[in-house]
């Protein structure tokens, strides 16, 4: 209503893009009629070819079909331009108007419907309708498993099994608590460094993102790197833990997982990595160590972490005073953000990717979902503490108070960030529709200590597990941090491959001292079972 109250104040510019567009599809409706009389004519608007929803023949040869798909895709700019220059809007406003009108326009694509859809239409007279008729057991059976709420289903879920064959790299939980379980992985060398290596995964997901399969796992490759390997586990809370906050998650997360590596190792001196929020604890406990000259954390890596969440990115639009409250009362019936609603807030970021292919291929061609182990762990969702996911939102995301010097107390500690002085490594990917490479650079010019800032090709997933082996995916590297981003990445060097290794080197450059290898449970702590452990087994649905 903002959007229309504002449009209203300039009815020329509204008038001059209707006219613009109605003129555009006049000339569309004169080229088809000419392509039917065999004339040749060039599209009056054309796809992007990375736009795979219109990858099927038909979609260009066919007269009836590219009219449609050059109808659908002048409305969608036509809308697309109009909201987008709307004057007076402020910024989070038009961000949110831009967000929805691209999910209103991926969802009336023709591709998403039986009867615009040359790849259905075909399908369905090859096999007689059945295409239908199994879409709508898909679509029933995905009602059910949501009970009463489409939960799509994105891979063939029956052939991957936790600790089996995924997650499976050896080893032994070695110590847990109410949110979190520590693995400990067997050892791949005769000896290893000094320092441990400690993970510090998000819990928005599950850890397993970096040890999918033996091919990609980072935790594998890091074993076979000689660092002794512990991860984060970390429970799938249900409404007994309805009260943890922020400052558990460091207390019972971070430092029990320091406690419990001395025990286990006798080693003092770690290094610790955090993938996205739990990248944010990192540098969150840092700052909280460094008030207190506790300096076991001797670097800090941080995967797409954002720390100033000034520029946030899409998932702003779900960040304002009506939404949090909204969410709020939710999770205050509950005691927990349920893992279906967040699951489908970052679909939402890519919505013809992770939503509309699967409404295609699932309900409308009736074919079973392909068997993909990150579309797997991608559905294994898991729920969020009302206290912590509250804080989280309200500090971070909706005031940017992690930033402000003192703003955040934890633990009697006035957090500052500026304070943390050990060497960090910021690995940030150049695709990332959750942790904008521009925001997360921000920290290059917050943290004291050295700091070596990379970006990878790809997106917040697959520009992190990018193993070398694949040969997939460059990043970029200039050891100068100006404060302006762009200014970095012009002066950057691209190098092809994976990141890992650069990695691998500047973690060992800090310390190279090598001790014979660590096997769980042959320390302090025992071996309380195999990896990946119970927590991670825990689904969203149980």
């Amino acid at each position: 209503m903002e959007m229309t109250t504002r449009l209203m104040t300039n009815p020329a510019r509204l008038m001059q893009a209707q006219l613009g567009f109605w003129q555009d599809y006049l000339t569309l409706w004169q080229n088809t009629a000419r392509r039917m009389m065999g004339a040749e004519v060039g599209p009056v608007i054309a796809e992007d070819p990375r736009d795979r929803r219109f990858k099927d023949d038909a979609w260009r040869e066919n007269e009836v079909f590219d009219f449609i798909k050059q109808s659908y895709l002048l409305s969608a700019r036509f809308f697309q331009n109009v909201v987008g220059g709307v004057d007076g809007l402020d910024t989070k406003t038009a961000q949110k108007v831009d967000f929805y009108t691209r999910q209103f326009v991926d969802a009336m694509s023709p591709t998403n419907f039986l009867m615009t859809n040359p790849e259905v239409l075909r399908k369905t007279a090859e096999t007689g309708g059945e295409n239908l008729l199994k879409g709508l057991s898909h679509l029933l059976a995905d009602l059910e498993r949501g009970r009463g709420q489409l939960r799509i289903r994105m891979s063939d879920d029956s052939k991957f099994r936790v600790g089996e064959n995924i997650a499976v790299t050896p080893g032994k939980v070695v110590y847990q608590n109410d949110l979190m379980q520590l693995i400990q992985y067997n050892p791949a060398t005769e000896t290893v460094l000094k320092r441990p290596l400690v993970i510090f995964p998000p819990w928005i997901n599950k850890f397993y993102i970096l040890d999918l399969r033996p091919r990609n796992s980072f935790v594998r490759w890091a074993v076979e790197q000689g660092h002794t390997v512990f991860v984060a586990s970390w429970v799938n809370p249900d409404e007994t833990l309805a009260e943890k906050g922020f400052d558990d998650y460091m207390r019972e997360g971070v430092y029990a997982a320091l406690d419990a590596i001395e025990r286990a190792t006798g080693e003092r001196q770690v290094n610790a990595i955090g993938y996205c929020l739990g990248g944010t604890l990192l540098a969150t406990t840092l700052a909280h160590m460094a008030a207190k000259r506790d300096t076991r954390i001797k670097s800090a890596t941080y995967f797409v972490t954002m720390t100033d969440f000034e520029e946030a990115g899409e998932l702003g639009v779900f960040i304002d005073e009506e939404q949090l409250k909204s969410l709020e009362e939710k999770m205050a019936a509950r005691g927990f953000l349920e893992g279906s609603e967040m699951a489908t807030t970052f679909n939402m970021l890519r919505a013809n990717d992770l939503i509309w292919s699967f409404v295609v291929n699932n309900y409308l061609l009736g074919q079973e979902p392909f068997p993909f182990d990150l579309l797997y762990w991608n559905d294994d969702s898991t729920r969020m503490p009302a206290r912590m996911h509250s804080f989280y939102l309200r500090r971070m995301y909706q005031q940017n108070d992690l930033v402000k010097p003192g703003a955040i107390e934890l633990d009697g500690v006035n957090i500052d960030l500026r304070r943390i002085k050990v060497p960090s490594y910021l690995i940030s990917t150049r695709e990332d529709h959750i942790a904008p490479w521009k925001s997360t650079y921000r920290a290059t010019q917050i943290y004291q200590g050295p700091v070596r800032f990379v970006l990878a090709a790809s997106g917040h997933i697959a520009g992190v597990v990018n193993p070398p082996e694949s040969g997939k995916y460059s990043h970029w590297v200039n050891d100068k941090l100006p404060p302006d981003p762009d200014e970095w990445f012009a002066g950057a060097t691209e190098l092809a491959g994976s990141w890992w290794p650069d990695w691998q080197r500047w973690v060992t450059s800090l310390s190279k001292e090598q001790v014979p290898a660590r096997v769980p449970g042959s320390g302090g702590l025992p071996a309380l079972e195999d990896a990946p452990g119970s927590y991670v087994k825990v689904m969203a649905t149980d």
